[in-house]
């Protein structure tokens, strides 16, 4: 009786102890948390409305970058516990035009979404061969 005492005590503890490792490994929010001054949103190219991956996003505040994260393979982005303030979004990606979101206001009640649509770049630099400048 007391061993099964005792390994039911013990399973309880390592039980515990892994929990408590997950968590402090991981951001766990309680089920109907939604969180405050959170961001997110979804990134796609205006040409075809695919999802564009890898989309560097910059959230400036008082033009001190405070986060920048990557969109994953749906597009999609999210900033959590963001500083109240004014922001501005800078959306990049080789490939694509510079996406910049001025003055979007964070409060401290609010949660939204901010979806974006990129246009792909078709500019290229021209180089010059060598005869280019030569007389025919």
């Amino acid at each position: 009786m007391k061993s099964k005492l005792l390994l039911l005590t013990i399973i309880t503890l390592l039980g515990f102890g892994i929990v408590a490792h997950a968590e402090g490994t991981f951001k766990v929010s309680p089920p109907g948390d939604n969180k405050k001054n959170d961001i997110n949103g979804a990134v796609s190219a205006s040409e075809n409305k695919k999802p564009v991956k890898e989309v560097n996003v910059t959230a400036y505040l008082l033009s001190k970058k405070e986060k920048s994260v990557l969109t994953d393979e749906s597009g999609n982005y999210a900033f959590d516990d963001l500083k109240p303030g004014t922001y501005k979004f800078v959306f990049e990606k080789i490939g694509f035009k510079k996406v910049v979101k001025d003055k979007v206001i964070i409060k401290t009640d609010e949660a939204f979404q901010m979806n974006i649509e990129m246009v792909e770049s078709h500019d290229f630099e021209l180089v010059p061969t060598p005869t280019h400048f030569s007389d025919f």
